[in-house]
Formats: C-alpha cells, sequence, structure tokens
C-alpha cells in the first residue's frame, strides 16, 4: 500500500515546483506568495482546487497557520517544497560573513531565514529548497553551509544536487541548485535523469534532449498572435532579421565574418539578440528580458505566452492571470514543472 505523502509549498509563484510536485503524486495543500497575480494564476487552475492558497507575506504567516492546513489528525508523512527569490544570490552584493544559531545574518539571507524557520516549526519529513547555482558561489556559500548546518541539526540527511532541466525532460538549459533533506535515507545517489545528449541517446537507445520545435510548433499559427511579439520598425529589428536561428548578435560581427560588422563580438550580452533554433533547446527563459535580449523565435519575433509556457513545461491548460509582462515574471521565475517532478520523486522515494 502507498503511503499518502502531502506538500507545503513557500514562495509557490505561479506554481512550477506545486504542479512538478502533483505530477510526481504529493499533492499540496497549502501555497503561499507574495505577488498577488501568481495567487490568482493558482486559483485559475483546476490542479490547486483543493489547496489553501495565501496571497501574504511569509514574514507576517505563523508556522501554526501553515501546518494547521494538514488537519488536526494527519499522521501520514509531508514535505516542505521552494524556493526563496533568487534575485539576491545572482550578483555580487553586500555581504556579511557572521552567521547565528538558528538564522543566517546576511540582509539578502531573510527569506532564506523564513524558509528555515518554517522547516524548524513544522519539522516536515522531507524538503527542498531550490535556487539558483550562483549559491554555490564563494560569496554565498556561507549561506548553503549554515542552511545544511541547521539542517542536519533538526535531524535530516542533506544532498545538493546541482541540476539542469534539460536532464529531465525540459526543452531548455536552465541549471538550478537543490538542497534536498530527507529524515529517512537517500536510496540513490541524484534524481533519476530521463532525457540525454543525442549523442549518447542514440548510441543506448534513450530519449534524447527534447528541442523547441516540437514543444513550440503548434502555437505557430495566427490564433496565438500576439502584439507585444512583433519588432518591426525597432532598433534592431533588421539585425535581428539577418542572425541565423541558434545565432546571437556575434552573427554580424568581425569575428563572425560578417562584411561591415554592426556590432564587436564580447561587447554585449551574450543573449543580445539571440535566436532559438526549431532543432535545439532553448536558453534560459528569464523573468524580466529587456527589449532585444533573447531568445527569439527563429522567424525574428518574441515568443508568444504559450511558447514560452510550452519551452516550462507547464501544462497545455494551464491558465495564467495578469497583463502580459506579469506573466512573462511569473513562468520565467518557476521551476520547471517536470525538473520539479524529478527532484520530488527522488525525495519520495527516500520517505518510504
Amino acid at each position: 500500500m502507498t503511503q499518502d505523502i502531502k506538500a507545503i509549498s513557500l514562495f509557490s509563484g505561479a506554481g512550477g515546483f506545486d504542479i512538478g510536485s502533483h505530477m510526481a503524486d504529493v499533492p499540496v495543500v497549502f501555497s503561499v506568495d507574495i505577488e498577488k497575480d501568481c495567487v490568482e494564476t493558482l486559483k485559475l487552475n483546476d490542479i490547486f482546487k483543493d489547496t489553501k492558497k495565501v496571497h501574504g507575506d511569509l514574514f507576517q504567516i505563523s508556522s501554526d497557520e501553515i501546518k494547521e492546513t494538514l488537519g488536526k489528525d494527519y499522521k501520514d508523512k509531508f514535505i516542505l517544497i521552494g524556493g526563496a527569490p533568487c534575485q539576491p544570490f545572482s550578483k555580487n552584493g553586500y555581504w556579511v560573513t557572521n552567521k547565528v544559531r538558528k538564522g543566517i545574518d546576511d540582509p539578502r539571507a531573510q527569506l532564506v531565514n523564513e524558509y528555515l524557520r518554517v522547516l524548524v516549526d513544522i519539522k516536515p519529513d522531507g524538503f527542498i529548497f531550490e535556487n539558483v547555482e550562483s549559491l554555490l558561489h564563494p560569496t554565498n556559500k556561507v549561506i548553503v553551509d549554515s542552511f545544511i548546518e541547521i539542517a542536519e541539526s533538526e535531524g535530516f540527511e542533506t544532498k545538493i544536487v546541482k541540476a539542469n532541466a534539460l536532464d529531465y525532460g525540459v526543452p531548455q538549459k536552465r541549471k538550478r541548485l537543490f538542497i534536498i533533506g530527507t529524515k529517512g535515507m537517500f536510496k540513490t545517489e541524484e534524481p533519476i535523469k530521463t532525457h540525454f545528449p543525442p549523442e549518447i541517446a542514440i548510441k543506448k537507445n534513450l530519449k534524447p534532449f527534447v528541442n523547441v520545435g516540437e514543444v513550440m510548433s503548434e502555437y505557430d499559427t495566427d490564433e496565438f498572435f500576439e502584439e507585444q511579439e512583433l519588432t518591426d520598425g525597432g532598433t534592431y529589428h533588421e539585425d535581428l532579421k539577418e542572425i541565423p536561428p541558434g545565432m546571437n548578435y556575434k552573427a554580424l560581427t568581425e569575428w563572425a565574418g560578417y562584411p561591415n560588422p554592426k556590432f564587436v563580438a564580447d561587447k554585449r550580452f551574450w543573449n543580445f539578440l539571440l535566436k532559438l533554433h526549431p532543432e535545439q533547446p532553448s536558453w534560459t527563459i528569464t523573468a524580466q528580458p529587456g527589449p532585444w535580449v533573447g531568445p527569439f523565435h527563429w522567424t525574428s519575433r518574441r515568443l508568444r505566452v504559450p511558447e514560452i509556457a510550452a519551452i516550462q513545461t507547464f501544462p497545455k491548460d494551464y491558465v495564467f492571470y495578469g497583463s502580459r509582462r506579469s506573466i512573462q515574471k511569473q513562468i520565467g521565475n518557476a521551476v520547471p514543472p517536470l525538473m520539479a517532478k524529478a527532484m520530488i520523486s527522488f525525495l519520495k522515494e527516500s520517505l518510504v
């Protein structure tokens, strides 16, 4: 008999992690986010009909209120999932090295502390904390070390998993860090990879990485047209049209042998005028791209909402609430559901 396992989700955003949890047969009973549009998105989707969805600041929400959603007589196992907003750890910034016993004394780590506060108070059977890989950078690593020290002092066995979404069927290069903890024992070294580089896949009869053309082609019709996708008349519209699929602005430089170069190689961000190739995975989908920051569609337009949602592996019928800008931010900040499913399945097998 399979034991019931439920999840409590912090910093839920548009629900990427939470969808992955449901995919792994671990229903989410509680979700919270400070962004109203994110919580409205959760409310619009039937998958979360039995989830308590809270719009609020985690600082103002007691651990007791969170745990109560399991019910007084709940005796089965449950896990805590979530990733504190990662912007502070994406850049080198102000740094304080002093740490305290039940938290991390760093101005950027306040939301990490809130996750730890809930973890220590509600005592789940396992947890997953997601963030950017640069959390392991020397300027940030004390946060990871302190996090693990606190989790292990609470009786968790922990593992750091550096993962790329490509390995789990997401048509996107997206590296993320997961800190996973269990009160049980890890049965395997790492989450099971389901997809592989094409050259390895063909030799061993495995599934190759998923390319964007496979998941986006159905949305390239007039039915899905968006006003915001047009680049006509923009500063770099003509340049964008000249760039071949799979390339960026460097295609128009002396480095690439372009006659009368328009740009100088390595003088721009690498995703400037970056264009997808239908037979390759996407680069990372971002939350707030600038007007000429890619990835762009191979037909020289900006991507449409259902396309970026498909690249992130949201279900086809998933509905988002808010303005176009808000929806881009929600999708770009999300953990791809297929990636989340792999991590939660890995944790789940350590609990049974």
